[in-house]
């Protein structure tokens, strides 16, 4: 037994060698990489195999796997655009505001139209999309859609049966499916693009579902949000990002078209992120804003797990004398996301960072505005999954009428919310900060 035990000894610590050393040349922060490390040389076999599991990053290096099997084809958008001037930016409110005026663009369309959302309810609003999309192509119009492959699944019937069968083009972003095995949860697309005839496009937060549509009093379950039409030269890129992933689900590469004429006074920037990124652009994106500010942040997110250098930023933000606040929903529509948001709450509060709940309807908007120069809107949220696990996208504006109106919007919305104060978050009864704190635990997955 003795030649054994010794064999597995050298296993054992060869093992976790092995462990240790990937953690320590792979982890980004310094806690995680002593942790792992530590496991993996305290505990033989089980600490390798507790980082083999559960410490490497399959997310990040999987999406790359995936982008890679199509890089060859083409060029992939970038992480970041440049800033273009000469852009036309208007905000539109709710379902009320924005599906007509989309509805009309994909009417009128003449040559393309390119669409690609997280959700595609195909009732009410969603079956006059699918009428619009239907008559397009009937007219000579190339039209594309791409669905989510998870998204999809919210409705049914599902949104991509009923495009095809109507004749559409319509590709899933990496759906589930049994054979071969590929049930992923995560990777999603979770961007909203709309471009028509390479001249218009529509971006934000807004699904193509009858919950945004708020007005009707009898509607169940109510979703606000703010969606963005936009001309001008930042269309082209727009259509870049949406080719970018058409090709990655489809293998096809489709043209985009020109830069738009200059048309108004926005200056905008686009930044698509997504798993397969080194550089994080949207997180720097963010942090740079922040870190800009010399009058106020005000942030409007449905959902609030922001990683240690966004909080950071906003503390010294607020440390500065800067107005930073934080308007979220009272109640969430994932409400394990809005446990773990309070008991990491303390940690702006004790700066002076003002954190409000506004009321119902649940609250979708996804908004930074710093100062009265520029806004960052976009299909993010400010939670590890849209941070380091979705495909997502960002355009930040710098126009200053857009901005005040927009920093209007903020200010309307928090003047109806319930400021939330240090006393709040220690008062809470136990049970509740056990509960919310379990959650905590859970954030890098939520």
């Amino acid at each position: 037994m003795q030649p054994l035990s010794a064999a597995l000894t050298v296993a054992a610590a060869a093992l976790g060698l092995v462990a240790a050393a990937h953690a320590l040349l792979n982890k980004r922060r310094p806690q995680a990489a002593f942790a792992w490390i530590a496991v993996s040389l305290t505990l033989p076999f089980v600490g390798a195999l507790l980082y083999y599991l559960f410490g490497i990053n399959r997310v990040e290096s999987r999406a790359r796997l995936l982008r890679g099997t199509t890089a060859a084809k083409a060029p992939l958008a970038p992480d970041a655009f440049p800033l273009v001037d000469g852009n036309r930016v208007e905000p539109l409110r709710n379902g009320e505001e924005a599906y007509p005026a989309m509805l009309a663009a994909i009417r009128g369309a003449e040559h393309s139209v390119r669409l690609s959302t997280y959700i595609f309810g195909t009732r009410g609003v969603g079956g006059e999309f699918i009428d619009a999309l239907a008559d397009a192509r009937k007219r000579g119009v190339d039209v594309r859609v791409l669905l989510d492959g998870i998204g999809e699944l919210y409705s049914w019937p599902r949104a991509g049966l009923e495009l095809r069968r109507r004749g559409i083009r319509a590709a899933r972003f990496l759906p589930p499916r049994l054979i071969p095995p590929a049930l992923r949860i995560n990777l999603r697309n979770h961007r909203k693009i709309l471009v028509v005839d390479h001249a218009v496009a529509f971006t934000g937060g807004m699904n193509i579902d009858v919950r945004h549509l708020v007005a009707d009093p009898a509607r169940k379950r109510p979703v606000v949000d703010l969606h963005f039409r936009l001309a001008g030269p930042a269309v082209a890129h727009l259509e870049a990002v949406f080719a970018s992933d058409w090709r990655f689900a489809t293998g096809e590469s489709l043209p985009v078209g020109p830069p738009g004429v200059p048309c108004g006074e926005a200056g905008c920037r686009v930044v698509p992120d997504g798993p397969d990124e080194n550089r994080d652009p949207l997180v720097a994106l963010l942090l740079e804003a922040i870190a800009s500010a010399r009058r106020r942040v005000a942030i409007m997110t449905p959902y609030f797990l922001p990683p240690p250098e966004l909080i950071g930023v906003m503390q010294a933000a607020a440390l500065r004398g800067i107005d930073v606040a934080v308007v979220l929903p009272a109640v969430s529509n994932l409400p394990y996301v809005h446990w773990a948001t309070r008991h990491m709450l303390w940690e702006l509060l004790l700066f002076g960072v003002g954190i409000y709940y506004q009321p119902g309807p649940f609250v979708h908007t996804k908004l930074l505005v710093v100062d009265e120069a520029r806004a960052v809107v976009g299909s993010w949220n400010l939670d590890p999954r849209s941070l380091r696990l979705n495909f997502e996208l960002a355009v930040d504006v710098r126009e200053r009428q857009l901005v005040r109106d927009l920093a209007g919007h903020f200010d309307e919305c928090r003047a109806r919310s319930t400021p939330v104060t240090l006393e709040d978050v220690d008062g809470r009864p136990l049970l509740e900060r056990i509960r919310d704190g379990a959650a905590w635990l859970f954030t890098p997955y939520l």
